[in-house]
């Protein structure tokens, strides 16, 4: 590869050389901040794109650039009005890729669950926490919800309502870290097995005892 110093892609071929070493890094960092595949490509797609636009020369680290020239399109991409809709569900049960040329996507989506789970303990309540996981991502009725949180369903619906304001907020609340395990095993499993009754549990036990 013909490059200049400190790595300076020359040609048009440097430059794809020296993107497609750094694709599989730049396509983790994107999924990491997205959880969705999907996005994570069109971010690597985009960020290919600049790098062909820019003016290599200057560029005197070529990996450092693309780096941070991915997670600034991530960044956008999550301030999207498109992911607003979505409520930042996606980097809580993020989408399935295959890990099998890639191990270290596996990770990523276990740490994108971990500080999902995190951010939802800090900012949401215990009764607010339990309407919102139950309703966005395993899609309870609201009738169901209030049974479970001992509320009407007009509560319900209301008690997301919020929940989705809040989770907007920077300011949030100290969480023990046994705490968060128990919410986090207790989400992953039932993530992964479709069935949330153990979680259901753990949520009206957290939220009753927030009322004693």
């Amino acid at each position: 590869m013909n490059t200049g110093p400190a790595g300076v892609a020359q040609t048009d071929a440097d430059a794809l050389e020296l993107f497609e070493h750094a694709r599989g890094r730049l396509f983790g960092i994107a999924y990491r901040m997205l959880g969705s595949a999907a996005d994570a490509e069109d971010v690597v797609q985009e960020t290919w794109l600049r790098w062909q636009r820019c003016d290599r020369v200057s560029v005197r680290e070529p990996d450092a650039f693309l780096a941070a020239t991915a997670t600034r399109i991530a960044i956008n991409v999550l301030h999207s009005a498109r992911v607003r809709r979505e409520t930042y569900i996606g980097p809580w049960l993020p989408s399935p890729v295959d890990t099998a040329h890639d191990p270290t996507l596996g990770a990523e989506r276990g740490e994108a669950l971990r500080l999902a789970t995190l951010l939802l303990m800090e900012r949401l309540g215990p009764t607010e926490r339990a309407a919102y996981v139950l309703r966005e991502a395993f899609d309870y009725p609201y009738a169901r919800i209030a049974e479970i949180v001992e509320s009407t369903e007009v509560a319900a619906r209301q008690l997301v309502s919020r929940a989705r304001k809040h989770l907007q907020a920077r300011d949030g609340r100290v969480v023990a870290a046994s705490a968060h395990r128990r919410f986090f095993d207790a989400f992953l499993r039932a993530a992964r097995s479709g069935d949330a009754a153990a979680l259901e549990h753990l949520l009206a036990r957290a939220r009753r005892a927030s009322t004693t």
